[in-house]
């Protein structure tokens, strides 16, 4: 089995390829039809705007970063279709039977990359109603178009979960939508045809077709090409079409946009400017900063919150705090929310971060009403200075020991049981002192002090 892919992904822009209109990729929370404009829509006499600067950028970031050669200009295409989700008939793209792609050449993790091109997202269509909604219509689009190198489902399952987590370091693509692919299948060895699986949606969905394929065409081998839709509650592939040839999509130069001219100093600024890759920050982190494998995977996979690692470090002498906090702590207050640190819905300054971790280590709050401070951040972080002259550590031994012997008087069953063998209850009554103290007992005291009366 050989396998070649076709990727999309929405470019994270704020506005449309060739419109001002929001780029809010089908938001749920958006009602339909109500993002648009004559343009976007293909109302007859409507005109494209220039294309957008930022989707330019972000796929020379793209190209760039897949170590492609990036073509200094090229040209807009019209690709012809009649689809109901393409009022105007034709798809602009920079790709085509004379198209110059922005980057080609390129290669990622061993996989050789033949292009990457831009291209406008049609309308969303719904066959069983008939209903169009056109807010997604002229969004921007990556393409990435491999080589057919891939040999099993779990190669390219591996492979496009680092391309997406390298996509995401750049910020080039909404990673809240994922990405598409048309899966192309063939079995060499058994002289079958091409097949070609449209819009098959998320990782595993491109994982289970490529295996539903293998067998479907192992036991009865295509000998004519084909394009074929995947039903992800059966798990099954059906026929749509024959394969498209590109002579069939009558690609012509797009007369309403000029060539897109990149000069060489512009390319070399935005490769320069590219973040290091997950890789490399992988290595950074292990051999640098001598981070564990473990937690440095953990690190690695999130760019927001692995350089706020890297600022912690340089300020914080207790590695192993710093390493906790960002794989463990801060992670957990992120998934209980629901978002990441570059959700536009919170404000999360680094700084914050790092002077809570430096409170905790000179020891003026504890890690307990650390995490309980770090809860609040969210929407919006503060200094904890403030927070932390109401709630500093108790380390006073008389006070602690004061608030010991009240929870062994209110705790006596808890206090018998302990004496009859019950190790947990201990924990118990640590926390029931932690509670009392308003988590502000140094812990390491507290225990001590209970084991001492308790005996």
């Amino acid at each position: 089995m050989i396998i070649g892919l076709e990727i999309h992904g929405y470019l994270q822009t704020k506005e449309k390829l060739f419109c001002t209109c929001k780029a809010i990729h089908g938001a749920k929370n958006s009602s339909p039809n109500t993002h648009i404009c004559p343009i976007c829509t293909g109302q007859p006499g409507a005109k494209p705007m220039l294309p957008n600067s930022e989707a330019i950028k972000k796929i020379i970031q793209i190209a760039s970063i897949l170590n492609c050669h990036i073509n200094p200009q090229f040209a807009w295409q019209r690709k012809h279709y009649d689809w109901p989700d393409l009022p105007k008939g034709f798809q602009t793209t920079i790709s085509g039977t004379h198209s110059i792609p922005v980057g080609i050449q390129g290669t990622f993790e061993k996989i050789k990359i033949r292009e990457v091109h831009l291209e406008e997202d049609p309308a969303a269509w719904n066959p069983k109603t008939g209903a169009v909604d056109y807010n997604r219509s002229g969004t921007p689009l990556v393409e990435i178009v491999t080589e057919p190198e891939f040999t099993s489902s779990e190669q390219v399952f591996e492979w496009l979960k680092k391309l997406v987590l390298t996509l995401d370091y750049i910020k080039a693509i909404d990673k809240s939508l994922g990405i598409k692919a048309d899966v192309n299948i063939s079995l060499p060895e058994k002289n079958g045809a091409r097949i070609e699986i449209k819009n098959v949606n998320s990782l595993n969905n491109i994982k289970s077709v490529i295996e539903y394929e293998f067998q479907r065409q192992t036991k009865e081998t295509p000998k004519t090409e084909e394009t074929r839709r995947y039903n992800e509650a059966t798990n099954t592939t059906s026929k749509m079409r024959s394969k498209e040839e590109a002579q069939d999509y009558r690609f012509i130069s797009e007369p309403d946009l000029p060539v897109i001219q990149i000069k060489k100093e512009t390319i070399a600024k935005i490769k320069a400017d590219l973040p290091e890759t997950p890789q490399e920050k992988l290595n950074k982190l292990i051999k640098k900063h001598k981070v564990p494998q473990k937690q440095a995977e953990v690190l690695s996979k999130n760019l927001d919150i692995v350089e706020i690692f890297e600022q912690a470090i340089t300020k914080i002498k207790n590695k192993n705090l710093a390493i906790s906090w960002t794989t463990i702590e801060l992670p957990r207050i992120l998934n209980y929310n629901k978002i990441s640190l570059d959700d536009p819905k919170i404000s999360f300054d680094p700084t914050h971060f790092i002077e809570l971790l430096q409170l905790i280590e000179k020891k003026v709050i504890t890690e307990l009403k650390a995490k309980q401070i770090l809860n609040e951040f969210i929407p919006k972080s503060f200094s904890p200075k403030e927070h932390a002259k109401k709630h500093a550590t108790i380390s006073n031994d008389k006070k602690i020991e004061n608030i010991a012997k009240q929870v062994i008087k209110e705790n006596s069953k808890a206090v018998e049981d302990y004496k009859a063998g019950n190790q947990n209850t201990f924990n118990f009554l640590v926390g029931q002192v932690m509670s009392k103290s308003n988590r502000r007992a140094d812990f390491q005291t507290a225990k001590k002090i209970l084991e001492k009366l308790l005996r």
